[in-house]
């Protein structure tokens, strides 16, 4: 195996080692903690190539559907399409898009993390809420007050993190990806 493929296989290891202990580093609220997962999912977004995020993410996935503890609630399928298993789902599509947002060319690149931060977010609330609200039969109100409200001042935290941490960490992995 070449240099560049090790160096692409660790990365993705050690993003989705941060989601993982992301888990663990959480505010108890319910029905859903607040916890860093996130956070290094919005990195993972902002600092890798969108296969590579995606990658660490499904990584996490994986590892937490086969019954590693490394979700919130737990690990197994059940914890997985538990109330809040949408949130954990949503990560897929979020950094996806947010990793193809951050190859956008700008001579902005904070801009860049700042913005791909918030539509990462905005789409794993999208994927989250409803799964929540069907999952534990809520309204519209209890679902947003449950899923929603709570925890928007840490996720902009998170998005302002983002913004501030990845502009050091996008170039120094584009180097190493490079050699």
């Amino acid at each position: 195996m070449e240099r560049n493929q090790i160096t692409k296989l660790v990365l993705i290891s050690l993003f989705a080692a941060l989601i993982a202990a992301g888990a663990f580093i959480k505010i108890p609220l319910v029905p859903a903690p607040m916890t860093l997962q996130t956070l290094f999912a919005l990195l993972s977004a902002s600092c890798l190539p969108p296969m590579m995020a995606l990658s660490s993410v499904v990584v996490y996935l994986f590892l937490g559907a086969i019954g590693l503890p490394i979700f919130t609630t737990g690990g197994g399928i059940a914890a997985m399409l538990g109330p809040t298993g949408g949130y954990l789902i949503g990560m897929v599509p979020a950094v996806i898009v947010g990793s193809v947002i951050m190859k956008i060319p700008s001579k902005r690149p904070r801009l860049s993390s700042f913005i791909s931060a918030i539509v990462s977010t905005l789409i794993i609330y999208l994927v989250g809420l409803p799964w929540l609200g069907v999952k534990m039969e809520l309204s519209v109100t209890a679902t947003l007050a449950s899923g929603l409200f709570p925890f928007i001042v840490g996720d902009i935290i998170k998005i302002i993190v983002t913004a501030f941490v990845s502009p050091v960490i996008r170039p120094r992995i584009s180097e190493m990806l490079l050699k």
